[in-house]
């Protein structure tokens, strides 16, 4: 292995980042194909349910691939799934070395696929740029490992830490620069959480404006069953799903949300409250790969509490409110300053006038 396997590999990644929103459940994977030190074709998985990212690159090569090397960000599958397995297209094509950035954890891979390769006489190395491949599908192995999705927690607040003023006021915290990022992270979502309190107080769509590769649920954690038949959420469900989590599902308002199309959960609670734990176990079962909880602060507080988020999208509006108005995010919280979350990585962007801290939480 040298520079150019990294080289090629970064290129690997950047292809398969072109799926995110389009392939989950699935893992998102780029793939390169190289002749003679030249790329002759690339490809990523584009579509849940289509070809491979190998299978994509392969087609595109065509005779170029035989004694090529391939570069692919996740180890090749050796089963036949919603579509044929790709050790099979790639043994066939001809290829005389596979650069793998990871193995995949998948039951019915996990090491397979690169044993069936190297059966078949083709070179295997595993491992260029891992924790780069494993940073890009973090959603996917989590779900794996845990059958619980990736949890986002999203928030605008003011300088000192406000979501709204001490009237509740909260349009607009941040610019319409800030908000264009907000609508492509929501167009990437298999959820939206909210509490019935942010939506009493806001009258939110949560939708994706414009529209993104995925049309997010929306769900309210609601456990007296109070959201308004009225409330826009309630008007649009049977344009986008919308799910009321509930304590029980023996509420008289319960059928008047069903008649309008919205779904209805009863799941366990704690303290007059649906269960985070409860939660994100059923949309897991669901297979849903990231959803992004938006608030409000007592919502986030207990996600946060349960040491539920892995992914933090705060952005920072150069105002001050003052005031005894909320702060972001409630919840029990820590003791000492030494056990708050801390960012393991971060990046600051800035739109407009407005600042987005974006950062993975540490592992405890």
């Amino acid at each position: 292995m040298d520079n150019r396997d990294e080289t090629r590999m970064v290129r690997a990644l950047d292809l398969a980042e072109k799926g995110r929103g389009y392939v989950e459940p699935n893992p998102l994977v780029g793939a390169v194909v190289v002749q003679e030190g030249r790329i002759v074709s690339e490809g990523w998985h584009e579509r849940f349910g289509e070809a491979h990212a190998e299978v994509n690159a392969l087609a595109r090569a065509g005779e170029s691939a035989r004694e090529a090397t391939l570069y692919v960000t996740l180890e090749p599958c050796c089963h036949q799934g919603k579509t044929p397995p790709c050790t099979e297209v790639i043994t066939r094509a001809g290829v005389s070395r596979v650069v793998a950035a990871m193995l995949d954890p998948f039951p019915q891979v996990a090491g397979q696929g690169a044993a069936r390769l190297r059966q078949a006489g083709i070179g295997v190395d595993i491992g260029i740029k891992e924790k780069e491949a494993r940073r890009l599908n973090a959603p996917y192995l989590k779900l794996l490992r845990t059958g619980r999705p990736y949890v986002h927690a999203k928030w605008a607040m003011t300088l000192d830490g406000k979501i709204a003023t001490r009237t509740g006021n909260s349009r607009w915290i941040t610019g319409e620069a800030a908000r264009r990022p907000v609508h492509e992270l929501r167009g990437r979502m298999d959820a939206i959480i909210v509490g019935i309190g942010t939506v009493l107080a806001d009258d939110p769509q949560l939708t994706a404006r414009p529209p993104g590769p995925r049309t997010p649920v929306r769900i309210v954690l609601d456990s007296r069953g109070r959201l308004p038949k009225t409330s826009k959420l309630a008007r649009t469900a049977r344009e986008a799903p919308v799910i009321v989590i509930t304590e029980t599902e023996a509420i008289a308002s319960i059928q008047e949300l069903k008649a309008l199309g919205c779904e209805t959960l009863g799941l366990p609670a704690n303290q007059g409250r649906p269960y985070i734990g409860a939660l994100l176990d059923e949309l897991g079962r669901r297979r849903m790969t990231n959803v992004l909880v938006e608030g409000g602060a007592e919502v986030l507080g207990r996600f946060f509490d349960a040491g539920a988020v892995d992914e933090v999208h705060a952005f920072i509006a150069p105002r001050v409110a003052g005031g005894n108005a909320k702060t972001a995010v409630a919840g029990r919280g820590v003791e000492r300053i030494a056990d708050a979350l801390t960012l393991a990585e971060y990046e600051i962007e800035q739109f407009g006038p407005d600042i987005l801290i974006h950062g993975l939480v540490r592992s405890p």
